[in-house]
């Protein structure tokens, strides 16, 4: 098959060194000249060393671009992690279209952010899904799907790598040699059960510790590590990562308990968090007991919590 890439980062790159290793024909790819770092981008580096034809993902819908594109004769396009939105003439391009990979059970958890909210809003269950794409937002019918369990201690990182990542990759796999035996389905996606979130950015995830202490928990998973759940004390920001569920009754929410080598403990309503890391408003993540000798964190003191609407 002579594929069309698009996608960036690690997982584009690693999409794109497994289809030439199972013998398909990237004919071309697009992507972003810089990573977010600044850096530059994996799949783009990759396909540049290969020698393979590669287009900024925000040029493709330039008409000069596309007729180069249509000139390779793609047989079939593969969207791996991307961030922008793909207008219909390239996805319908390729002789056999376009399928994309997503983080969730569509129609479930529509949007960049799925990983982050199926966390938070507590799902016991997400999974990849394979699918085409349209011009709406994860609409199109659906090629492949599997499922995998969220563990109970779950973050959006250890979720995506140690689970999504590879699974991702191989469905990809899968879902291409389908289309090129003529076996691949078009499932049309349920509405009644979509679901659609908006990004997770940092506005959205702002500790309210008077909520129940399983909600803020599944919070500080769900922004693990980015953007990252964060809280005031005496109005600065401190970002909280790597957190453990703690039944304590005797702590009001907020309010910080015991510190030591483990960790800080802080109140939640019927509970209270473990937390392990923390850091600043700016500058990395420490170790949390680190992080409270350097920030006079002590027992007794309270976070802040937004104010009541």
């Amino acid at each position: 098959m002579r594929i069309l890439v698009i996608g960036q980062a690690a997982f584009g790159q690693d999409v794109f060194a497994k289809l030439r290793e199972a013998g398909e024909d990237v004919v071309a790819v697009g992507a972003p000249a810089l990573s977010l770092s600044g850096r530059a981008d994996r799949l783009r580096a990759a396909a540049d060393a290969a020698g393979i034809p590669s287009f900024e993902t925000a040029e493709l819908k330039e008409p000069d671009v596309r007729r180069q594109l249509a000139d390779l004769k793609p047989d079939l396009g593969v969207m791996a992690f991307v961030s922008d939105l793909i207008p219909p003439a390239v996805l319908d391009l390729p002789a056999h279209g376009t399928i994309q990979y997503h983080p969730s059970l569509l129609p479930r958890h529509r949007g960049r952010s799925a990983i982050n909210w199926a966390i938070i809003q507590g799902d016991a269950t997400t999974g990849v899904t394979i699918f085409w794409p349209d011009a709406g937002i994860d609409t199109g019918p659906v090629l492949l799907q599997r499922a995998v369990a969220i563990g109970p201690d779950d973050t959006v990182g250890s979720l995506y790598y140690d689970k999504l990542y590879g699974l991702g990759i191989d469905m990809l796999l899968e879902s291409v040699r389908l289309v090129a035996d003529g076996k691949a389905p078009r499932l049309a996606q349920d509405e009644s059960q979509a679901t659609y979130e908006k990004p997770c950015e940092e506005p959205l995830v702002r500790i309210d510790w008077r909520r129940p202490a399983r909600e803020v928990y599944n919070l500080v998973r769900g922004a693990d590590p980015s953007p990252g759940a964060w809280t005031r004390l005496e109005g600065a920001k401190v970002r909280v990562l790597d957190a453990r569920l703690h039944n304590s009754p005797a702590l009001d929410p907020g309010v910080i308990g015991p510190v030591d080598d483990s960790g800080v403990l802080i109140g939640a309503q019927g509970g209270a968090l473990l937390v392990r890391k923390m850091a600043g408003e700016s500058g990395a993540a420490v170790a949390a007991a680190e992080f409270a000798r350097e920030h006079g964190l002590r027992p007794g003191l309270r976070f802040l919590n937004p104010k009541s609407r």
